[in-house]
């Protein structure tokens, strides 16, 4: 399967240069200004554009404009590593944003994504339509946070023009910091969370900008698929987000899945903080900001947010529960054959009957004769069929049931839309074709259905009519905060499991809500405790 562009796998550069001193930091953004080009008298050049922090120069196609690798924080480098972002020092000249920037420092994780060291990786990247927009307050603005584990990706990965086109709305995609950078918590450490702190930085230069690229910013939507999704929770529930976006996205992830607590995270950070021989220094912070970035990425077992705090004091079901978190629309959803990607990862793809029922009496215990009547190998196409079939129902922060939790607390809340939905193209392109041709709709096929060329061979004409169709819900949310286009189906709010909107090929049932909770069998899993 051809990769167009490196992605990811959850819960991703030609070779660039880590910049290791803080005075550097200042000077960061100077490298990449020219002098203003002289224009005739009266021309008007709609690839410069003047932000807060001084004027950018980016790329016309056709229907749009590109403006790439712009700074929103200041390098979180030298001592500034693991801290909160700074602010971005003002450039003079036009800062040349043709190009993408270095994505986060991360090692690769075997679908294409580059292996870097560099933590020089703060930027963003805009994608507008041409000319002025005939809406008086300015464009919807969709903010990506992308997937990856955590671990692995960057925002210049998705190409946001077909959203931006179709969709009349500016998108911004977003670097932010990964793995120990980003997550690493640790008692002697003024702060953790440093990754939502970075997505929050980015959220506020929206807000400055938002207009130079003909955007709203009081009408500003926050998105991701996977550990973006988490993202998109975690934002949702932090107060220091409050009134940085109107509406939010959840792909693949459920709003309901809690993250590790603080003091869980700072457990782990002490056990990491030894295993890079910092454990026993009179100062860790200093000596871990020693360490190189490949010892410590190697060294990095996994993480995510950690609950406790001011930026994320609750978890997001919990802040969604009790209505504290965020008052803000919700969009939410999954697809049918989720873990058909990560089951085969962890079992292999040769699993036998035999450790089918052993998988399911090592999860279940007591309960397994009971899952395995209900999901008998028999009755699926392989025994790594039925136990990806379990796992993508019950039992993860992917899984439909969890989904279908998150829709019920969420609409529980009063004054804020929810809005459900299940990607169900079975035919999609996989992110990883290990299942051949039982792929199904695992994680992350919806992807090239809103960010073109991202992984696969292309949309078959058919799955372009669904693309456009899911294009026209996603930026329609984004603009009223009620998904719909122009002859497609009613997508209603959610208020009961069969409120959720299935999309799928007309061969297959096309689009149309449906139970979603009976097909995954979400009341059996809820008698069985």
């Amino acid at each position: 399967m051809p990769v167009t562009r490196p992605h990811h796998v959850l819960v991703r550069p030609v070779v660039r240069v880590a910049v290791s001193a803080l005075a550097i930091a200042g000077l960061a953004a100077a490298a990449l200004v020219a002098p203003a080009e002289a224009k005739p008298p009266g021309h008007r050049d709609d690839t410069v554009v003047r932000v807060a922090e001084g004027a950018v120069r980016g790329t016309a196609a056709e229907g749009y404009r590109t403006f790439q690798g712009i700074p929103y924080a200041a390098p979180p480098v030298g001592d500034l590593r693991f801290r909160a972002p700074k602010p971005v020092s003002r450039w003079r000249g036009v800062l040349d944003a043709t190009a993408p920037r270095p994505q986060c420092a991360q090692l690769s994780n075997g679908t294409g994504n580059p292996q870097t060291y560099g933590e020089d990786c703060l930027y963003l990247n805009v994608t507008t339509p041409a000319g002025r927009s005939a809406r008086p307050a300015g464009l919807p603005v969709m903010v990506w946070i992308h997937g990856g584990s955590f671990l692995t990706g960057s925002g210049a990965d998705y190409d946001a023009s077909k959203l931006a086109t179709q969709g009349d709305v500016v998108v911004v995609t977003i670097n932010y910091r990964l793995g120990p950078f980003g997550f690493l918590a640790h008692p002697s450490l003024r702060s953790s969370n440093a990754a939502l702190l970075d997505q929050q930085a980015a959220l506020r230069w929206v807000q400055r900008n938002a207009r130079a690229f003909g955007g709203n910013p009081r009408n500003v939507t926050v998105f991701g698929e996977s550990a973006g999704s988490a993202s998109v929770c975690a934002n949702v529930a932090s107060p220091r987000a409050r009134g940085l976006f109107r509406r939010a996205i959840a792909q693949s992830y459920s709003c309901t899945s809690d993250f590790a607590t603080l003091a869980s995270a700072q457990a782990a950070g002490e056990a990491y903080a030894e295993a890079v021989g910092c454990g026993a220094a009179a100062d860790v912070p200093a000596c871990l900001r020693q360490r190189d970035p490949e010892t410590l990425l190697r060294a990095w077992a996994g993480g995510a947010f950690a609950v406790g705090g001011t930026a994320l004091p609750r978890q997001p079901g919990d802040a969604l529960a009790t209505g504290t978190a965020n008052r803000v629309d919700l969009m939410h959803g999954n697809t049918l054959d989720e873990n058909r990607l990560f089951v085969p990862l962890q079992y292999g793809t040769t699993l036998t009957a035999a450790q089918y029922t052993a998988a399911i009496r090592a999860r279940f215990g007591a309960a397994a004769d009971a899952v395995l009547a209900r999901y008998p190998v028999e009755s699926y196409g392989s025994p790594i069929i039925a136990l990806s079939t379990v796992f993508s129902d019950y039992g993860t922060a992917l899984s439909t049931c969890s989904h279908v939790d998150a829709y019920e607390v969420a609409s529980e809340r009063r004054g804020a839309r929810v809005y459900a939905y299940q990607f169900q193209d079975r035919t999609a392109d996989p992110l990883v074709p290990i299942l051949g041709t039982q792929n199904g709709a695992s994680h992350a096929t919806e992807l090239p259905f809103l960010f073109p060329g991202l992984f696969g061979d292309g949309l078959s004409a058919e799955q372009e009519t669904l693309s456009d169709a899911m294009v026209a819900y996603w930026t329609s949310f984004a603009a009223r905060g009620r998904p719909s286009g122009r002859g497609l189906p009613r997508w209603p709010e959610y208020d009961r499991p069969g409120d959720v909107m299935a999309l799928d090929l007309p061969a297959a049932g096309g689009i149309g809500v449906e139970d979603v909770a009976a097909a995954a069998q979400c009341g059996f899993w809820s008698q069985l405790g």
